[in-house]
This record gives C-alpha cells, sequence and structure tokens, in this order.
C-alpha cells in the first residue's frame, strides 16, 4: 500500500519543489477504483465528500440521512455502507469511479479484489470529541458515559490500528488530510487531493465548498 500524507506524520509521496500544472475540468474521468472518504466521526468526512462532489466526482449515497444542525450540508452517507460487517458489500462494485463515505471502523471489511484510494481525515481529537458531544447532548443523550481522557485513549489506539492495517494491504493507497489546516487554507490541499485520484478534479469548485464557517466545535 502507498501512503502519503498532507501535513501529517507519514512520508509524503509528492515532493516535488516544482508545482504540478493540471487541468481544471468539470466532470472528473471514471478511474477504476473507489474513492473511499475515512476518518473517525466528525473528523471532516461530509466536508471532503462535499468538496469531491464539487469537483466531478460521482458520489454513492442514498440520502436516508438529510442535513440538520450538525451538519448543515449533509452526510452523504449510505446505510449499506454500515451493513458491510454483516456481509453486505455487493454494493462495492458500483461504486468503482466513485466516492463513498466509510467511517474507519468499517475500513477493514471493504471486500478485497478492488482498488481503493482512501482520503482519510484527521482532526484534533479535543474536537472530534466536542463535535461528537455536541450531537449527543442535541438528540438528548447522555455525554458523561466515558470520560475525554479515555475516549482520547480508545480513539487513538484505534487510529494506531488502522493505520497498521491500511498499510498491510495491497490494494489500497491512502492520502491523510488535516481537517483544521484545510479549512484554514484549501488550495494546497485540493491540489494534493486532485492529484491523488488522477488530476481531473475541478479544483477551484473544490476549494470553493470548503465552508471555515462549518468550524464551530474548536479545542
Amino acid at each position: 500500500m502507498k501512503y502519503c500524507a498532507s501535513q501529517f506524520s507519514y512520508q509524503p509521496i509528492y515532493q516535488s519543489t516544482t508545482p504540478m500544472k493540471l487541468p481544471s475540468f468539470r466532470k472528473a474521468k471514471s478511474p477504476p477504483f473507489v474513492t473511499v472518504v475515512s476518518g473517525l466521526p466528525r473528523s471532516g468526512t461530509s466536508m471532503m465528500m462535499k468538496a469531491l462532489e464539487a469537483g466531478g466526482l460521482a458520489i454513492v449515497t442514498d440520502a436516508q440521512r438529510v442535513a440538520d444542525e450538525d451538519n448543515p450540508k449533509g452526510y452523504y452517507e449510505m446505510e449499506r455502507v454500515k451493513q458491510m460487517d454483516k456481509g453486505d458489500t455487493a454494493w462495492v462494485a458500483d461504486a468503482q469511479g466513485k466516492v463513498v463515505k466509510v467511517i474507519s471502523a468499517l475500513l477493514e471489511h471493504l471486500p478485497a479484489g478492488y482498488q481503493y484510494r482512501v482520503v482519510f481525515m484527521q482532526r484534533a481529537l479535543p474536537e472530534v470529541l466536542a463535535s461528537q458531544k455536541k450531537m449527543l447532548e442535541r438528540r438528548g443523550e447522555p455525554t458523561d458515559r466515558v470520560s475525554d481522557e479515555e475516549m482520547t485513549r480508545l480513539f487513538t489506539k484505534h487510529l494506531q490500528k488502522v493505520e497498521l492495517w491500511l498499510r498491510a494491504q495491497p490494494n489500497f493507497q491512502v492520502l491523510t488530510v488535516d481537517y483544521n489546516r484545510m479549512l484554514a487554507d484549501p488550495v494546497p490541499y485540493v491540489r494534493q487531493i486532485n492529484q491523488f485520484l488522477g488530476g481531473a478534479l475541478d479544483e477551484q469548485r473544490m476549494a470553493e465548498v470548503v465552508d471555515p464557517n462549518l468550524y464551530r466545535n474548536r479545542a
């Protein structure tokens, strides 16, 4: 598996000192791989899905989970993805050339036999916890069952496990994207994402949908 980092701790693949100039298109070509947006819940995955859609990549969604106060731009999810651990993976064949959101805990259930390029969102854990807590509060659910310290430990352990698993998969390529930094300056991140996915996305449209106003749960 190739691992590529965007302002994170992994060794970048793209290190050219001369920026690569790529043409922009309204519609992206259909590549022979499945694009996957992943990360912890509340780590910026919906924002990335919206950006890729704006860039011209077809999205895999059933639109069952509609936009709300927690995700005013929409969730971009498909319920069948949540059933992969129960064996429901037949839909993956139709996801080639498209992008689908898969939380990090379900990545290991993606079936072999396909090529995947994973855009993995990284966000400061205190912000992830704050965002998840806000969501639970709006739903009237308890927020104190597990301490922030314990959740931080569990999430850190989980992310380490996912990283090791991804590195061992020959049919996965991974680009990590720092959510916090992308919100502050989307253009270089959009360029790198476009290169990672083949270079046929509309970078200007992608950058335009990155909305700093959604950055509400800061550390």
